[in-house]
């Protein structure tokens, strides 16, 4: 046979063998419905296991975040076979009527849904072949009474699902809360069915992936009523739920409920962070909340309400989102900035021209350190204009236009104006005004340092989150870097993620950051200087270096805000706190940080008058 003649005849074969394998696909999918109904069969009976969330742990190895089980009692309405309403209700202690009202009130609730704007929509979702939850979320005492009744009522069975559980009533605003998936996210992702719970806010939504695990499937042979015999085929198809990993945190959960303590009856927060590695040691907003009220969607839909219509917002998580100026604290900016441009030098001197600004009464200072711990206005407002106006232009205007552009890139380098690429929700930028940002109220070339000359002094148009606060002091810390702020330390044994192991690095030389730190360790220990109450008296001599800030607000009392790091030489923690309503930053802010810092570096806190005055003090109105 030559060489044409066996390619035909292999040609023959294959095109024989397909339309064989058409002809037969065609006979099992549309003529033999026994291979459809055998396909439904096993179909009908595949079980999705959810695993438990994966716990998480503080920065000590205490588990702050785990899981609990509780039970769901499910129905199949196309199994349910004449139901004996009267004594179904006895067994669940309902009334007969109830019964009638919860089949309705599941109907009805598989047709609204909230999207992911939070608008409410309806579409007929409900199908009878499909399981639905008839009583969500009771304890293992609930189910006890109801479980060996259920083989008289086909159609209804228990099933296992879990909650979170928070061991300490503290960090609402940082693991956030889980909530029942909506229609849109099911179809966007079919990991989830209906009734499974997803993260809506803080670590749990943002880690959302990592925390769910995967979930297994069983296959399961079941009686007339529903009722597990064995596993389908010795569980060959079976797949293993795998739990998702723990993570551990770099909070120190008693850091963390000591600052809610300090923070009880006022509006603000403390962030508190390690400079080294940029992980967040606390962040506490005040009002707050117990993250156990909301656990599960029976507990959402009571306190959900309540809590959004407080009106002191214990949901706002302010230490990411409140967008405040940051008052006398920007100094320490702009000291570095004026010292890189080469407009001053650590020797500079200013006099304290109040007919300029107002200022407190000190001597003028004679040097850049002693104008920190002076917190001189009319020192800053010096500074700031050599900054902006260094004469690169005739025009007083385009002059201040290049200086101002100058500085945004400086401002941009301390991570202000942006906001930070954490593992948190609900993050805002705050603002700082670049030259267009001026063009559009002045006009272009219609503004000049006179214009804009309280963004000097940490006022008008800036605005910074408290944890941005926070950063400028692991800047100033570490004389210049930072990583990006962040909740995780590691997820299972991966580490963080790499996005908070990159160094970040500032525009100023290190070199420059020695007279800022004199100057903050001055704010603290010498005559005149501003934040006294800061400091600590204990045998562990820790030198606090920190800066005050009185924030000036038209509404009502001014706000209190300190930013300080510690000890002074390689430092452990740098913190910001800020007091809405309080006042001087130096009488409420900066004894507050004091606090945190001893309970964090000695694990106690000896000035027992010190922390009395601040847990007894209270602004809120």
């Amino acid at each position: 046979m030559n060489f044409d003649a066996r390619k035909y005849v292999i040609i023959v074969f294959i095109i024989t063998v397909g339309i064989i394998y058409i002809v037969r696909l065609f006979f099992m999918q549309v003529i033999d419905d026994s291979w459809t109904l055998r396909a439904q069969e096993i179909a009908e009976k595949r079980k999705q296991i959810v695993p438990p969330r994966g716990a998480i742990f503080d920065r000590n190895g205490v588990k702050v975040v785990s899981n609990r089980t509780y039970y769901n009692l499910m129905f199949i309405e196309d199994e349910v076979k004449n139901l004996d309403t009267a004594a179904f209700a006895q067994v669940l202690g309902w009334s007969k009527d109830s019964i009638a009202i919860r089949f309705k009130e599941i109907i009805k609730e598989q047709g609204t849904y909230r999207d992911k704007n939070d608008n409410y929509k309806t579409k007929s979702n409900y199908q009878s072949d499909r399981p639905y939850a008839f009583i969500k979320e009771m304890t293992l005492e609930e189910i006890a009474t109801i479980a060996p009744h259920l083989d008289k009522f086909p159609g209804f069975y228990e099933e296992i699902t879990s909650m979170r559980s928070y061991t300490y009533p503290n960090g609402a605003n940082i693991f956030g809360y889980l909530s029942e998936v909506n229609e849109e996210e099911i179809n966007e992702d079919h990991f989830y069915r209906r009734s499974d719970n997803i993260g809506r806010a803080g670590i749990e939504r943002f880690y959302e992936k990592e925390l769910r695990g995967q979930k297994g499937i069983r296959y399961i042979v079941t009686s007339a009523r529903n009722n597990e015999l064995k596993p389908y085929m010795d569980g060959i198809y079976d797949t293993i739920a795998k739990q998702g990993p723990n993570f551990k945190l770099g909070i120190d959960i008693l850091l963390q409920e000591y600052g809610e303590k300090l923070m009880n009856g006022k509006r603000g927060c403390i962030v508190a962070i390690e400079p080294s590695t940029g992980e967040i040691l606390a962040l506490v907003s005040s009002p707050t909340y117990d993250p156990n009220l909301m656990v599960g969607n029976r507990n959402i839909a009571k306190n959900y309400p309540k809590l959004i219509l407080d009106k002191d917002m214990p949901l706002f998580p302010r230490p990411l989102a409140a967008e405040y100026p940051p008052g006398s604290i920007f100094k320490l900016l702009q000291s570095l900035i004026g010292l890189q441009e080469g407009v001053i030098t650590p020797n500079s001197g200013f006099p304290c021209n109040k007919s300029m600004v107002g200022c407190h009464n000190h001597p003028s200072a004679g040097n850049l350190s002693d104008a920190i711990k002076f917190s001189c206005n009319p020192y800053y407002y010096a500074v700031t204009r050599r900054i902006l106006q260094q004469g690169k232009k005739t025009s007083v205007f385009a002059d201040a236009e290049i200086g101002l552009n100058k500085w945004y890139q400086y401002m941009m380098s301390f991570g202000l104006g942006q906001k930070f690429d954490a593992d948190a929700t609900g993050l805002r930028p705050g603002l700082i005004p670049n030259s267009a940002y001026y063009d559009k109220w002045y006009g272009h070339l219609r503004w000049a340092f006179s214009t804009i000359r309280s963004i000097s002094i940490g006022q008008g148009e800036v605005k910074l989150t408290p944890l941005q606060m926070a950063n400028i002091a692991c800047i100033i810390a570490n004389k210049g870097w930072y990583y990006t702020p962040h909740f995780v330390k590691s997820i299972g044994q991966k580490g963080s993620l790499l996005q908070f192991r990159i160094k970040h690095r500032s525009m100023i030389d290190s070199k420059h950051f020695d007279p800022i730190i004199e100057g903050m360790r001055r704010v603290v220990y010498v005559n005149g200087g501003t934040g006294g109450k800061a400091k600590i008296n204990n045998e562990e001599k820790i030198i606090v270096c920190g800066k005050t800030g009185t924030v000036q607000n038209p509404q009502g009392e001014d706000h209190a805000v300190f930013t300080c790091f510690a000890p002074m030489d390689k430092p452990k923690i740098a913190i910001a706190v800020f007091i809405e309503n309080a006042g001087f930053g130096g009488t409420w802010a900066a004894p507050t940080a004091s606090l945190m810092i001893e309970k964090y570096l000695t694990r106690k806190v000896k000035d027992k008058e010190k922390e009395k005055r601040i847990l007894e003090a209270s602004f809120k109105k």
